[in-house]
């Protein structure tokens, strides 16, 4: 028997008038969920990803430093991590990186994107510690991993309070990937090594 995920009530008129666009995320924008469609469709299936690890570069293109965020929890603590966020429903990889790099460092990080970006790893998250390296307990989740130099001013949103320029050195300590959430030290790791970076 199939079971009908329902509706959620529309939101409330907010008094600006003019705007008939207080819908349910699920219908404004067809490429999203819902709340309650997100946490049925993450029972039942891996979510797809995109993560970025922000990098400024000299002029010769050598890596001088990797932009970590630094996040409050819902029970305060703080922790690391780095760009991250789900693809929506006919969303190409490109826009996706593009779209969280913006969320998270401000529109004027000016993220260098090629037109096919390609991810150097492949990170699976279990909501099961100890199936992988990387560990997410909401879901199960693929997600495609990718360095992205920015080249403006990185000014974080959301929920982000910082972001922390760190040496390859630094970043790839083990006291920064103690600091990490779900294994994304790991994740950092593999990043210096694609760049040749890991000492």
């Amino acid at each position: 028997m199939s079971v009908r995920t329902p509706d959620p009530d529309p939101e409330p008129d907010d008094g600006l008038g003019g705007f008939d666009d207080a819908q349910p995320a699920s219908r404004s924008n067809p490429g999203w969920l819902s709340d309650i469609e997100l946490e049925e469709a993450r029972r039942r299936l891996p979510m797809l990803y995109v993560e970025a690890i922000p990098v400024r570069t000299d002029g010769s293109g050598q890596v001088t430093e990797i932009g970590i965020l630094l996040r409050s929890t819902p029970i305060g603590e703080m922790t690391r991590t780095i760009v991250s966020g789900r693809v929506r429903f006919g969303e190409t990889i490109r826009d996706a990186l593009f779209r969280h790099v913006e969320n998270d460092l401000g529109p004027m990080a000016f993220p260098l994107l090629p037109p096919q970006p390609l991810p150097f790893t492949v990170a699976e998250y279990f909501p099961i510690p100890g199936v992988s390296a990387y560990h997410d307990d909401r879901q199960h989740a693929v997600s495609l991993a990718f360095v992205v130099p920015v080249t403006g001013t990185c000014e974080p949103r959301q929920d982000a309070l910082e972001v922390t320029w760190f040496t390859p050195e630094e970043a790839g300590s083990d006291a920064v990937a103690a600091e990490m959430e779900g294994g994304r030290g790991t994740l950092i790791r593999l990043a210096l090594a694609n760049l040749g970076l890991l000492r």
